[in-house]
């Protein structure tokens, strides 16, 4: 099963991925070093994230799951430093609809 997923962080920003295996056990890729900056010593003692899957699919193709992706990135707006951990799609607030 191919699915769509947002992990949703202590602070509230988000990051949207994709997975090939629906592994109950993967929660991204999201850069180490930036979910770093937002999380004081005490706060990384113990802190809960939550794993939603957005969409799912048994046959879609890798571009297609790359295009969901991106749709879903767009959609939240996760590429938002302000809101989200991802970084590609390049955000451009020019691009941000009312």
């Amino acid at each position: 099963m191919y699915v769509i997923y947002r992990i949703t962080y202590p602070n509230g920003k988000i990051y949207i991925g994709q997975d090939r295996t629906n592994n109950v056990n993967y929660f991204g890729n999201a850069n180490s070093k930036l979910i770093a900056e937002d999380f004081l010593p005490l706060a990384r003692q113990s802190f809960t994230v939550t794993r939603d899957i957005l969409w799912s699919s048994p046959v879609a193709s890798a571009s297609e799951l790359t295009q969901k992706e991106i749709e879903f990135i767009r959609k939240f707006s996760s590429n938002d430093p302000k809101i989200g951990y991802n970084r590609w799609p390049k955000f451009r607030e020019d691009k941000v609809t009312p």
